[in-house]
């Protein structure tokens, strides 16, 4: 899944984007609110960390800003003011969520993994697929009971996955939701990474999951594609 931190403190930006990353988030960072609109209108991104307080325009402005460009992100909004006005008016500018700073890290996790279930089927924190389980609290994989053990990128590529089962997924749908802005999108990492996953979830089974729609991409299907 692919965040976008728009903060302007640099520390506080890095640690946000480490600690996300090692989670297996895509993070891209703005330090203003001008860089963060222009990103989250051209990206669609699964949830905006938002900072209040940025040196061009406030946080709310750019929230406000969003919304009237027809973008839907939920947006989790940081802030070191605590008054019940300032969450209201951030709410009303279209924030889904208000976090005071400080704040521990994994209630952050917490409240943007609840912005990811918004609009989903599904609202448990476990994903299911065909003997395939995900649980997102103990960032742990199982299929038919069996532990599966995968890399950071390994899981986020395969919650794209569970996420949209039986649609075919594009290379450019993919680099978009499971890697940042610094994704080449003429590499092959991608085909490389499916191909790692498959030995994971697939190998040793005999009906196989994830499938390649030639031409188009990748699909988690229970049975392969009509091509």
């Amino acid at each position: 899944m692919r965040l976008l931190v728009i903060e302007d403190n640099p520390k506080m930006a890095a640690m946000l984007a480490k600690g996300l990353t090692e989670l297996g988030y895509a993070v891209d960072t703005a330090a203003t609110g001008h860089e963060g609109e222009h990103a989250a209108a051209a990206v669609e991104y699964d949830v905006i960390v938002l900072d209040l307080m940025l040196p061009d325009q406030d946080g709310v402005t750019v929230c406000r800003n969003l919304r009237r460009r027809g973008v839907a992100t939920p947006v989790l909004m940081l802030t070191a003011l605590s008054a019940t006005q300032d969450k209201i008016t951030g709410l009303a500018a279209g924030a889904d969520d208000y976090l005071t700073k400080p704040f521990e890290f994994d209630e952050l996790t917490a409240r943007i993994r609840a912005l990811m279930r918004r609009g989903q089927a599904r609202e448990s924190s476990v994903l299911r697929f065909e003997g395939i389980e995900m649980d997102l609290l103990k960032r742990s994989v199982t299929r038919d009971g069996d532990k599966v053990k995968l890399s950071a990128k390994e899981f986020a590529l395969l919650e794209y996955f569970l996420r949209n089962p039986n649609r075919v997924l594009t290379r450019t749908g993919i680099g978009e939701h499971v890697w940042d802005m610094n994704f080449e999108p003429d590499s092959n990492v991608i085909d490389v990474y499916v191909s790692m996953l498959r030995r994971r979830i697939d190998r040793d089974y005999d009906k196989r999951l994830i499938h390649t729609v030639i031409g188009s991409g990748y699909m988690l299907s229970a049975e392969p594609p009509d091509q």
